[in-house]
């Protein structure tokens, strides 16, 4: 695939990613919710970090979450230079389309939530108990750089009890699937699964 359809792709993706993100802002508080289907919602929260609703403090508890937020997004701003060049140089060298897709995905939804991180606290008031407004009069909820990832596809195909033969876990409620994600995880998530999965062709040995 060419370096002109690639940032086709990017940008496609960037924008559905985007308008998605805007309109539940500004359309829904937090925690809001549309029931579409019985196995598939649209419900409305923000990320304060890492993508599928996670934390950095949940796995590092000894920093706290608005440091974590700060290096997370100058860490992925520094990435998204290096994904970039990635595709530019696999395009270049004419790989195969299954990496440059790949790629193209990657960093589409890396620079979608990179968007959200760096300049929605700024862009939007708070969805806490009302709904969001663009470039509100008092400011912004947040500085540059703490923006919150706006999430809002739930997909909870299955609810109840597991079984209490199941060491651990046994008796407890499930939920699967439980992370509440957007359009910038899908892309990610779909760009490792397909270097994963078709990794000889993505990947020649030349």
């Amino acid at each position: 695939m060419s370096l002109k359809k690639s940032i086709l792709l990017i940008i496609i993706v960037l924008l559905i990613d985007q308008i998605s993100k805007i309109y539940i802002k500004t359309h829904f508080k937090l925690q809001d919710s549309i029931e579409v289907f019985s196995w598939f919602k649209i419900f409305f929260i923000e990320n304060e970090g890492m993508a599928w609703g996670t934390r950095i403090s949940d796995f590092v508890p000894f920093i706290n979450d608005r440091s974590a937020k700060t290096a997370l997004t100058l860490f992925r701003i520094v990435a998204i230079f290096g994904i970039g060049y990635w595709l530019y140089d696999a395009t270049k060298n004419k790989a195969s389309n299954i990496l440059t897709w790949a790629i193209a995905l990657i960093f589409a939804g890396a620079l979608g939530n990179i968007i959200d991180s760096v300049f929605y606290g700024v862009l939007f008031s708070d969805s806490y108990l009302e709904v969001a407004t663009f470039l509100p009069e008092g400011g912004g909820y947040d500085t540059l750089l703490h923006g919150k990832v706006v999430d809002m596809l739930y997909f909870p195909l299955y609810k109840g009890y597991l079984p209490e033969w199941l060491p651990f876990y046994g008796g407890q409620f499930f939920t699967f699937f439980e992370p509440v994600f957007n359009i910038a995880d899908m892309a990610i998530s779909t760009g490792f699964i397909m270097l994963i999965v078709f990794n000889k062709k993505a990947f020649s040995k030349k």
